[in-house]
């Protein structure tokens, strides 16, 4: 292995907690966003030579991701298979159930909310808001411009509060 290949890797896996971030954001499941992060990686392997050292390694990883999982989604379509995602149950000791577990089920009904946004505001929203990039970094990995960005987050951001206040007054029983 030489000092690039190395390079390379040791990079990926710094960026491993991101990749499972933005994976998760888009699936919905950790299970199908470890899948999705394994697909790119392997992929990345393969195709290190077309990586361009001095480039950002994140926004290529981004782009490819999100094209695997396009690629998926389509495949499930034709097929007709929908497999439902599995919510991620995490216990910790010594919590407070009474400050944690409103929390978590508020967390959980955003998750399911942003599961039913359009797949082009699920991962903008998912950059920006989850992994923290700025309007330049997610446009460069969407390779969409700066201004879809902004619209696509605003769209997504009115969606998702729509949804969560609808699903709130389903709940409730009041219109």
């Amino acid at each position: 292995m030489d000092g690039r290949s190395s390079s390379f890797r040791s990079e990926l896996i710094l960026l491993l907690p991101r990749l499972r971030r933005f994976g998760h954001a888009l699936t919905g499941s950790a299970d199908a966003a470890d899948d999705l992060v394994q697909d790119a990686l392997e992929r990345a392997m393969r195709r290190q030579a077309q990586y361009e050292p001095g480039t950002r390694l994140d926004s290529w990883m981004y782009r490819m991701m999100q094209t695997i999982w396009i690629d998926e989604r389509r495949k499930q379509t034709v097929r007709r298979q929908h497999a439902p995602g599995l919510t991620d149950v995490v216990q910790t000791r010594g919590e407070d159930g009474r400050v944690s577990f409103p929390a978590r089920v508020e967390l959980e009904d955003v998750r399911k909310a942003m599961q039913l946004l359009p797949d082009d505001c699920r991962a903008v929203l998912a950059l920006v808001s989850i992994d923290g990039l700025s309007y330049a970094e997610a446009a460069e990995a969407l390779a969409i411009p700066a201004g879809t960005v902004m619209s696509r987050l605003a769209r997504a951001r009115r969606l998702l509060v729509a949804i969560l206040d609808s699903s709130k007054k389903d709940v409730s029983g009041h219109d």
